[in-house]
């Protein structure tokens, strides 16, 4: 076995770990945290660090300061008031303190016995009786102090600091750490960090488990010290790699060829040359009640182009709330309809499904296209006819929930698969997707739509291996959406503004982030907010003269009650819908002209742009109205305000979308495209972007000149994750 992939080593026959039992418990809690190889272990860095390297007399000491002392026990003993604890009075020469322990055992008794000489840190108090120092870290004097910097590491319960320091030390000192760059690739690094000469991997690693007590603590926590420049260098450099060589082998797979007609025939109109359309696709663009932009006929184009290719299409489109990603979807199934093949559309929620499925039934029924229903709340029959539908060819396009890719579905000859906010499907899910074309070997196309725009940055590194589409402009006659943070103390004045639209005939969102109450967070929920909506709303009358009713909905209603409320809603019969972020994408309601969103500051940038979104769909103004928590417990942190702001000031989605990424990071953006997995661990995207185009040019470079190398380099820092990449 390479060193660079070696395991942990077992335990010996005989010890604790025999045939009859694998695994210590060491073994175990280091699995837990992903602790598998050497250089997992090497790879392991600390939290932070404590300085255990000076001695500090409590004179100099001010209060607040962690500092490491050395004293004289000069009292010990058990109290019972106000509740069981160890009080320890020690003596450093310069001035006492006192120890308190809540948790403590025999043994340490002992080590703290009256006469011992101890070493102890902590966080120094002042108070009444003197200083303090609660539960400090304790060993008995004498001895050599440490010459670095004490590594504080992340850990799961069962697996002490003591030991899992002894773990990585020797992982560290096992693992193999040559150097996988190609002649010449540090000279170029040097150049982007600045550093002469380039740490090498095992100088860096070595340093950061270990730093020395003069280094600079900011270079170490903002991760511009050289040794992380290095580690940064290399991840990247890995990430890179992997990308490249998921999209290569994509190319080596094939597809269905949808397309017999060259991607310039999908020209925007008004173009010098006249186009000739598919039939399916010529007649669904005659007879849509609206025009495309040519930001929409351009992604066409480029999904066209890829269909008409025997390699699947692996292409993300992206656009903001409203710029028209389900038609550039229905455009791409009449091409692979027209060709003779079956289309898949998933969606996350039912709700979003249900609504591709209605607009979808809307434009392609009247061409002669057969669409299919799947979803996990079917009825029995239903859902057999629907699957007979499916395996026999007879529904053309099927549009559903995860049930689309349940093992009782079989397609007779899927070619497009078309994956909705497809960030919340896990990496299995899309895999599956994927393995439901078994014709001769050959892979669906696939497509992946999101109202999150991915900064450039982001698109460079964790989507590099797919081809991104963008539609950056909206359809005309969209109504700019004005955006006002309100205090929650002035709730009254929005259920005001509330009866004001209602007044006019308009309808409302009000969305809330909980269901039900919750003991540990106190927000208002859906629930409640709906009971008294209704009774603050019950003599409002629309402008027919109907009573106003406030509706209700959330994720843990029954599917048939969710669709009739969502019913009730889009056709107008109700002014008011109370609900949780079920409504967040996919729903489509013209006449909904404000929206309230009640703890505006617990919800994440995209999702509050999202949201908003859900308004301004049709000629009337629009407004969001974000209602923040005026309390002082919890009081407002800086990312929530900086989300809020920028939700007041901004409109553009893509805007957006680089903003959260400053302020969140990029999880918030890449939901279960690594099943979970942060893909970079110590890059990042914000800072690191002169690192990230050098690897960029880097890695193709090494793949092709220096293979070996890089297979070497993808295997030590990914392991097998790199396989979340092909979905």
């Amino acid at each position: 076995m390479p060193h660079s992939t070696a395991t942990i080593a077992p335990a010996r026959p005989g010890s604790k770990a025999s045939a009859s039992n694998p695994k210590t418990a060491t073994q175990k809690a280091l699995e837990k945290l992903g602790l598998k190889r050497d250089i997992d272990l090497a790879l392991h860095l600390p939290l932070r660090y404590e300085d255990e390297t000076r001695i500090t007399k409590l004179r100099d000491a001010r209060e607040g300061d962690t500092v490491q002392i050395e004293a004289r026990v000069t009292d010990c003993e058990v109290s019972f008031r106000p509740r069981r604890q160890l009080i320890v009075t020690v003596d450093d020469g310069s001035d006492t303190c006192t120890l308190r322990f809540f948790s403590f055992y025999p043994s340490q008794q002992k080590t703290l016995a009256v006469g011992q000489r101890i070493l102890a840190r902590g966080e120094v108090k002042g108070g009444f009786v003197g200083r303090t120092m609660l539960h400090p870290a304790f060993r008995s004097a004498g001895g050599d102090l440490p010459t670095a910097l004490t590594p504080i590491y992340p850990t799961v319960a069962g697996l002490s600091q003591h030991v899992l320091r002894k773990e990585v030390l020797a992982g560290l000192a096992r693992a193999e750490l040559s150097d996988t760059f190609a002649p010449g690739d540090l000279d170029a690094l040097n150049k982007h960090t600045g550093h002469q000469p380039l740490w090498t991997l095992r100088q860096a690693l070595s340093f950061l488990h270990h730093p020395t007590p003069d280094v600079s603590l900011e270079t170490l926590q903002d991760h511009s010290h050289p040794a992380w420049q290095r580690l940064k260098a290399e991840e990247l450099l890995a990430q890179q790699i992997s990308q490249l060589q998921s999209r290569r082998e994509r190319a080596m797979l094939r597809a269905p060829v949808l397309a017999m007609v060259a991607p310039e025939v999908f020209n925007p109109p008004n173009e010098p040359e006249q186009p000739v359309l598919l039939p399916l696709y010529s007649e669904l663009i005659a007879t849509l009640p609206f025009t495309l932009t040519a930001a929409q006929h351009r992604v066409c184009a480029e999904i066209a182009s890829d269909l008409a290719r025997q390699v699947p299409m692996h292409r993300l489109l992206q656009g903001d709330v409203g710029s028209g990603k389900t038609v550039v979807a229905a455009l791409a199934a009449t091409i692979c309809i027209d060709a003779g093949w079956q289309c898949a559309l998933m969606a996350p929620t039912e709700i979003l499904a249900e609504q591709h499925f209605r607009k979808l039934i809307g434009w392609l029924e009247p061409l002669g296209i057969t669409t299919a229903w799947l979803t996990g709340n079917q009825k029995a029959k239903e859902r057999r006819e629907a699957l007979a539908m499916v395996e026999n060819g007879e529904a053309q396009l099927v549009v559903g929930t995860h049930a689309v890719i349940q093992e009782k579905v079989h397609f007779k000859n899927l070619a497009l698969a078309v994956i909705d906010e497809q960030h919340r499907f896990g990496v299995a899910q899309r895999l599956a997707l994927r393995n439901k074309l078994t014709h001769d070997g050959m892979e669906p196309h696939m497509l992946m739509m999101t109202a999150t725009p991915i900064p450039r940055t982001l698109a460079m590194s964790y989507y590099a291996d797919l081809d991104v589409s963008t539609i950056d402009e909206l359809p005309p006659g969209r109504t700019p959406i004005i955006t006002k943070l309100v205090n929650e103390a002035r709730r009254d004045e929005v259920v005001e503004r509330i009866r004001a639209q209602i007044a006019q005939g308009r309808q409302v969102y009000w969305v809330c982030p909980l269901i039900e109450d919750s003991e540990m967070l106190d927000l208002s929920n859906a629930t409640q907010t709906h009971s008294d909506l209704s009774l603050a709303l019950q003599h409002e009358r629309r402008p027919n003269g109907e009573l106003a009713q406030v509706g209700l909905l959330h994720s843990r209603m029954p599917a048939d009650e969710k669709k009739t409320v969502m019913a009730a809603f889009k056709e107008g019969h109700m002014a008011v819908l109370v609900s949780t972020t079920v409504i967040e994408v996919g729903v489509d309601v013209p006449n909904a002209s404000l929206m309230v969103i009640e703890h505006a500051e617990r919800f994440g940038l995209s999702q509050l742009h999202q949201l908003r979104g859900r308004v301004g769909r049709g000629a009337a103004a629009s407004a969001c109205v974000l209602l923040y928590s005026s309390g002082d417990a919890p009081r407002l942190s800086e990312s929530a305000r900086a989300r809020l702001r920028a939700m007041s000031e901004i409109n553009d989605g893509f805007e957006i979308a680089r903003r959260d990424l400053d302020i969140r990071g990029p999880g918030e953006f890449l939901g279960a495209r690594q099943s979970g997995e942060a893909m970079l661990r110590f890059a990042d995207l914000n800072h690191d972007a002169a690192l990230l185009e050098w690897a960029r040019r880097e890695a193709p470079m090494l793949l092709d000149q220096h293979p070996a190398l890089a297979a070497k380099h993808v295997a030590r820092w990914l392991g097998g994750k790199s396989e979340f990449l092909k979905a």
